[in-house]
């Protein structure tokens, strides 16, 4: 069920009729990569076409599906997205606090406040979907109505359609890794064993920090080489 949070005034409208904005993410449980959220703002008229188009969750569709939906969706409307690097959710997450969900509770914000749509539709990382929402729009200071709610990439087309915006991007960002580090380093999420396995050879002969792996999640701490235990020669 969507959740709605709202500020004074009820809508944007240019010449061409309201524009309505989804908004999600991809890549949040990655070890490796940006967080990508993607937005897609369209022509309230036009929304129909999407679901003519074919746009369903991201997750559900092939890579190349994916690819060939996010080139169309140009012709519909405006494809946006925010990258968050490793290192900033690794700030977020850690010393400097606020939490992942806060940190894209901001990303949100940040298109809603760029395209300044009539209504956004967003998909809730937040367990409480109105709570993601209110905080959305009071982060944005949008004067749109913001709709959250789980489940909003499977159930809303236009939110759809910003998973498809939002995984095309990551998937690309991802892709530039690969063709760096080889193709061990898997699909980059924690349950992947190719990943798994690349992260320990990797993090074994680690010079420096690298800037692609998010250092704050389990995983990499859990793979990260122990000193070794001192032993009574070293006290003798």
């Amino acid at each position: 069920m969507a959740t709605q949070s709202r500020l004074p005034t009820a809508s944007r409208a240019g010449p061409d009729g309201p524009a309505v904005l989804g908004v999600d993410e991809a890549g949040r449980g990655s070890v490796i990569g940006p967080l990508v959220v993607g937005g897609f703002l369209i022509r309230e008229e036009r929304l129909g076409e999407l679901e003519r188009l074919g746009v369903r969750d991201s997750k559900v569709l092939s890579a190349a599906r994916r690819e060939e939906l996010y080139a169309s969706l140009a012709t519909l409307g405006t494809r946006w997205s925010v990258a968050l690097s490793p290192r900033t959710i690794d700030r977020r997450v850690g010393r400097e606090g606020g939490g992942l969900n806060r940190l894209e509770a901001e990303a949100f914000a940040r298109i809603v406040r760029r395209t300044r749509p009539a209504r956004a539709h967003l998909d809730a990382c937040d367990p409480v979907a109105a709570r993601f929402g209110r905080l959305v729009a009071r982060l944005s200071g949008t004067e749109a109505t913001v709709l959250a709610q789980h489940h909003a990439d499977r159930d809303v087309p236009v939110v759809s359609a910003a998973s498809i915006v939002a995984k095309v991007r990551r998937d690309r960002a991802v892709g530039r890794l690969r063709a760096r580090l080889g193709d061990g380093l898997g699909s980059g999420y924690p349950s992947d064993t190719r990943t798994r396995a690349f992260l320990a050879a990797y993090l074994e002969g680690e010079a420096a920090p690298a800037p692609w792996l998010r250092r704050s999640w389990a995983t990499t701490e859990t793979l990260m080489p122990k000193p070794p235990r001192p032993t009574l020669e070293r006290y003798a």
